[in-house]
């Protein structure tokens, strides 16, 4: 905690657990400027870990995102199967699975490898925290943070306070994560799921009821937020929104409206069986969608183009936008 979050080299991180996420949380952090011990508590982890991260930070060269090519960070990431290697770590993010006896047993390795000081985090985004920190020693230096994938495009972190969570610790996560260009958000008081992750299933709930009660199709409900709020959603949020686009008129359609809105507590059965049936999306060409493997690989190769371009104009746009303009109009 002594390191000046200005200085991102001075800060040594750890992950554990390279899975999907994990290596791009472990790019992310790597293009900003942190020296990496990368925890791989699967064994072959230990082998497909650098070949996914050399390949974030090779297309991350050819966007422009840095003009370093993969050799240069390859200096700065460790990756073991070894806790002991944690010791020098001021931050250790864990992205586990989301099983508690699982994340209980990496717990105590952590732990029992860096210092007192160490902030030690979770990437989970169903487990809440408050439970979490039960697990570990000093549940004060404990502390969420749940990303979005890709993790070293995407503007979205989430820095989650569990109920013996130390703020100081969570303002300082926060004041360092916008040198991992993040546009972050604090959250002071832990709620499953979350922000991001309530305000999203709220709509996957109202998705499943429109589809299974015959309303629409899933191809017309994908199309449906593609092309409301996936058109305003990278400008501004909920709130915004409305603010831009007429606050009564919400209020009127909320007083019918709201009434109608599915508030099933099930799990929907369309997913349901799907996943029994083995479905996994573009993953195993089994989804909601039909897809050849052809098809799914290019979907999934469209989805990482996008998000390089959709973060070039996103970039375009942040938070502050309209207080830049201001500040710009004042000084001509």
């Amino acid at each position: 905690m002594n390191s000046a979050p200005h200085d991102p080299s001075a800060i040594p991180v750890g992950i554990v657990g390279l899975g999907l996420m994990g290596c791009s949380i472990t790019t992310c952090l790597l293009l900003a400027g942190h020296p990496v011990v990368a925890v791989a508590p699967i064994p072959p982890d230990l082998d497909t870990a650098w070949p996914r991260v050399h390949k974030h930070l090779e297309k991350s060269h050819q966007e422009g995102l840095t003009a370093q090519r993969p050799a240069h960070y390859r200096e700065r990431l460790l990756i073991t199967d070894d806790y002991a290697q944690l010791a020098p770590c001021q931050l250790v993010i864990e992205c586990t699975l989301e099983q508690i006896d699982i994340k209980r047993a990496v717990y105590a390795k952590i732990e029992a490898a860096v210092s007192r000081e160490a902030v030690i985090t979770s990437n989970t985004s169903a487990i809440p925290i408050s439970l979490l920190q039960r697990e570990t020693q000093h549940p004060a230096r404990f502390l969420g943070l749940h990303w979005a994938e890709p993790s070293h495009t995407t503007r979205f972190l989430e820095i989650i306070c569990g109920d013996q969570s130390d703020l100081a610790r969570g303002e300082w996560l926060y004041d360092l994560s916008h040198r991992w260009g993040k546009e972050p958000t604090l959250v002071r008081k832990d709620i499953r799921g979350f922000i991001g992750n309530r305000l999203m299933y709220a709509m996957y709930r109202e998705a499943f009821y429109l589809v299974e009660n015959g309303y629409a199709t899933v191809e017309d409900v994908d199309r449906a937020c593609r092309n409301n709020a996936g058109y305003w959603m990278t400008l501004v949020g909920v709130f915004r929104w409305m603010d831009l686009t007429g606050v009564p008129a919400y209020h009127t359609v909320m007083k019918d409206l709201w009434p109608t809105l599915s508030n099933q507590t099930e799990v929907p059965h369309l997913i349901d069986d799907l996943v029994k049936a083995g479905g996994r999306g573009v993953a195993n060409a089994h989804g909601f969608h039909d897809y050849t493997p052809e098809e799914a690989r290019l979907w999934q190769e469209t989805f990482e183009e996008f998000a390089y371009e959709i973060r070039r104009l996103a970039l375009k746009y942040p938070a502050d936008v309209v207080k830049r303009k201001l500040a710009s109009d004042g000084t001509d």
